[in-house]
């Protein structure tokens, strides 16, 4: 009887210990961002991925070259035009302007864009048009669109998570805008 007892006894625990090990953990559910809190990790985003580099024109002080807070992510001033240069350099190196927005290299010149929320920016862009520039390198986000030129390193922004690129895209709407074009691509073979 006492055999009895404890095979049972076992098989419940057992049993007990089957039932519980094959139940799966309960993730807690990640919260959605606010639209504040979204803009807040875009322009952390922002700042800390040298998007001002390039996209914000530099003005020279005694401390060297400084982001131009008039022009925050404007690209290229429209106005400016581009100092001259060797060609023969240029087909094995590559030069920035004085204003750290425009480059000249063996693919051509390319001028930083404009990314403020501004029309003349992406303030017309759709988030798919934001997410096809930044994964697939492609002006204006446009399918069929010529590639975006260097220095733009979407090669490595592709790697963002979709929240990320959500976060960018909603900080960048969010920006003062400011009315700037800057100049097209120039092609090596038009330099």
């Amino acid at each position: 009887m006492k055999l009895h007892h404890y095979l049972f006894f076992l098989i419940v625990v057992f049993s007990m210990i089957a039932v519980t090990s094959c139940q799966t953990e309960e993730q807690p559910q990640k919260a959605e961002l606010t639209q504040e809190e979204l803009i807040a990790r875009g322009k952390y985003i922002v700042s800390t991925s040298g998007c001002h580099d390039c996209h914000t024109p530099k003005k020279m002080t005694e401390q060297g070259p400084v982001p131009d807070e008039n022009y925050l992510l404007a690209g290229h001033p429209a106005d400016m035009p581009i100092p001259s240069y060797d060609k023969n350099i240029v087909r094995e190196w590559a030069l920035f302007s004085h204003t750290m927005t425009a480059v000249v290299g063996p693919w051509g010149v390319s001028f930083s864009a404009n990314i403020t929320s501004d029309g003349t920016g992406i303030g017309n862009w759709t988030y798919d048009q934001f997410k096809t520039a930044m994964t697939k390198g492609l002006y204006k986000g446009l399918e069929g669109s010529r590639p975006i030129m260097p220095p733009m390193p979407w090669q490595e922004f592709k790697n963002y998570t979709d929240e990320d690129l959500r976060a960018i895209f909603e900080y960048l709407k969010s920006t003062s805008p400011v009315q700037n074009v800057p100049p097209a691509y120039i092609p090596p073979d038009q330099m």
